[in-house]
C-alpha cells in the first residue's frame, strides 16, 4: 500500500500545517483521501518539504501579492515523506472519500 497520486497540496503558512489530497494504490479512482499534516512531523522524518524559490529573475508567479517569497514543496519528497508516515502511523492514515 503506497501513494499512486498525488492530488493536490496546500500549505497553511501561519499554522505551519500541510493539507494534502493523495489516491492509494489500493483506492479506485473515484476516491481520495485527504489528510493535513505539522510540517514538524516531516522535519521529525528527516523531511524539509518546503523550498522558498528566491530566484528573482523568474517570471512567472513566484511572488505572493503580500511580496514574500514563494515557496513550493518538492512532490517527490512529499510523497516520500507520506509513504514513510503512514507506514509508521497506520491508525494516521485517514479514511476513504468518494469524490
Amino acid at each position: 500500500m503506497e501513494i499512486q497520486e498525488l492530488i493536490s497540496y496546500y500549505i497553511y503558512d501561519g499554522t505551519k500545517r500541510i493539507e494534502v489530497s493523495f489516491r492509494l494504490t489500493i483506492d479506485s479512482d473515484d476516491e481520495i483521501r485527504n489528510d493535513v499534516i505539522n510540517l514538524d512531523e516531516a522535519r521529525d522524518f528527516g523531511y524539509e518539504l518546503i523550498q522558498e524559490n528566491l530566484d528573482f529573475f523568474d517570471l512567472e508567479e513566484d511572488f505572493e501579492e503580500d511580496g514574500e517569497d514563494f515557496q513550493s514543496v518538492d512532490e517527490d519528497l512529499l510523497v516520500s515523506f507520506l509513504n514513510e508516515y503512514y507506514i509508521i502511523n497506520p491508525k494516521k492514515l485517514p479514511k476513504v472519500e468518494i469524490m
